[in-house]
């Protein structure tokens, strides 16, 4: 395979780039609280048995087990979308040589779906509130730090299929950018064949999902979870490309 010839000073990115890759896939994975509830089945971790739903049980998961409340209110989707943020500035670099004008768009997705994200995930901010409700001395104050609970999670609730506007967006930008991504890497020889078809299936399988929210909602976790096995796939032998090209520079 021919090599491609980079900018050498690419070459600390491309290792950033491959070392979030292996985090990704490792421990800030997407279907990340889910998987927790599946160990919870059996008897692995002590999580709920079930995501909470309103704001006063949400506050009381935060009182008992504060770090477990913001890992499953999105904490650690906020961690891969911010190191998936390394990831799409690495591919620019390894693929802007093959079709540039592609890849400003897949970049311009992909941060703003990230942006969108950050701005829309309200981890901290429930955080915060579920200790204000448990210092509150009087059943008004509860009220309306219970108020504020529930117009959060009107935003975004990871109890819920609908998790808002936000979230739906992020994730549409983002495996877009992806798909971009991975089809610019069928003209890249800095990336093999397996490389960019594994993106193309794990990036145009995820989008699925947004039909299948609309008119299947009972098989919604069906696209999450096949795109999930490429994805790994993909993010793996992305890694392996980005030391290899590090290495190369």
């Amino acid at each position: 395979m021919q090599e491609t010839k980079l900018d050498p000073a690419w070459k600390w990115l491309f290792y950033a780039a491959g070392v979030a890759l292996l985090l990704m896939v490792i421990i800030f994975r997407r279907n990340f609280g889910v998987e927790l509830m599946t160990f919870n089945g059996l008897g692995l971790f002590d999580v709920p048995k079930t995501t909470p739903i309103a704001a006063v049980d949400w506050f009381a998961l935060f009182k008992n087990k504060g770090l477990l409340g913001l890992m499953l209110f999105g904490l650690i989707d906020l961690v891969n979308y911010v190191l998936i943020g390394f990831v799409f500035l690495a591919l620019y670099g390894a693929l802007k040589p093959v079709n540039k004008n592609a890849m400003i768009l897949a970049v311009a997705l992909g941060f703003l779906g990230i942006a969108v994200y950050i701005a829309s995930n309200q981890a901290f901010a429930m955080l915060t509130l579920s200790h204000r409700y448990a210092q509150a001395v009087t059943e008004t104050q509860q009220a309306s730090f219970l108020g504020a609970g529930e117009a959060l999670l009107a935003q975004f609730n990871p109890g819920t299929i609908e998790q808002g506007a936000g979230y739906y967006l992020s994730l549409l930008l983002v495996l877009m950018a992806g798909l971009i991504a991975s089809i610019v890497m069928l003209h890249s020889p800095a990336f093999n064949k397996a490389t960019a078809y594994a993106g193309i299936l794990a990036n145009g399988i995820g989008l699925l999902y947004f039909p299948v929210l609309i008119f299947a909602q009972p098989l919604v976790w069906l696209p999450h979870s096949l795109s999930a096995i490429f994805r790994i796939v993909w993010y793996i032998l992305v890694a392996i490309q980005f030391f290899r090209l590090g290495k190369q520079l």
